[in-house]
């Protein structure tokens, strides 16, 4: 049987699993649904068609599924969707999607997303990410699998993080960031690649050599993208964490760090 504190306003028509646990003073809307195992702190509001998936953490005073801070939002019945085993520190804030991006919002699951820190609208965040305090992803930014956002870190709209980035504290990102690699600095560039999170994801020495040559001849020669691209596929070994990396770089349209 749910577990829900005597204060908390919790509208009926909402959806809550057999064992949720929500405390006091929180506040659910009508269209809210939220699976087994997830337990709500104290203060927090959950609103808008929101599904929020088995066995979150939400702390107080988290914000999750109010309307998108986008002026062009007029209402429509958009949709933010969370997955499993997160934790949202408190006075996180997420929002749903707009018509301009799709109408959802998507979060995935073991994601540890620090106090402060703002998911906007059309926003797509994979799976195992840690997203600082006080950092920031502005509307319809992708951040891939296992990335590392530092605390107070500003993305802007639209911008792509690839997968096991990580982004320096303080960062002001405003190209897309290509998977495995450091970026730092206002306005953000690339300081190599992020050895230590290869390493973690047990990445073997051959790998990450590989990786490296990459990177030096993406970024480090003077080739233009598409020679250098060209390169990398001619004369590296095939790794599908390679092919990650050069696809992203591929199919970027912001443009990548330098």
């Amino acid at each position: 049987m749910a577990k829900i504190h005597p204060t908390a306003v919790i509208d009926p028509r909402a959806e809550l699993a057999s064992d949720v646990e929500i405390g006091p003073y929180v506040v659910i809307g009508a269209q809210v649904k939220i699976a087994e195992g997830t337990k709500v702190q104290s203060h927090a509001v959950i609103d808008g068609l929101t599904a929020i998936g088995r066995a979150n953490l939400i702390f107080p005073f988290a914000t999750v599924g109010t309307m998108p801070q986008d002026l062009k939002y007029k209402g429509e019945p958009s949709e933010l969707i969370i997955g499993d085993h997160n934790t949202i520190r408190e006075f996180a804030s997420l929002n749903p999607g707009t018509v301009g991006g799709g109408m959802i919002t998507r979060v995935g699951s073991h994601n540890l997303l620090m106090m402060y820190c703002h998911i906007a609208h059309d926003c797509i965040v994979g799976n195992r990410n840690v997203i600082a305090n006080g950092a920031t992803l502005g509307g319809h930014v992708v951040i891939e699998d296992g990335v590392i956002v530092g605390g107070l870190v500003g993305i802007h709209q639209f911008v792509r993080i690839g997968t096991g980035a990580i982004l320096g504290a303080g960062s002001m990102v405003s190209k897309d960031v290509p998977p495995f690699c450091n970026a730092t600095g206002d306005r953000a560039k690339l300081h190599g690649l992020n050895v230590e999170g290869m390493k973690r994801r047990g990445f073997d020495k051959t790998k990450i050599d590989t990786i490296h040559k990459a990177y030096r001849i993406m970024f480090r020669s003077k080739l233009k993208i598409n020679q250098a691209l060209e390169k990398i596929r001619g004369e590296l070994p095939p790794l599908p964490e390679l092919e990650q990396f050069t696809s992203f770089i591929a199919a970027s349209e912001r443009g990548v760090c330098r």
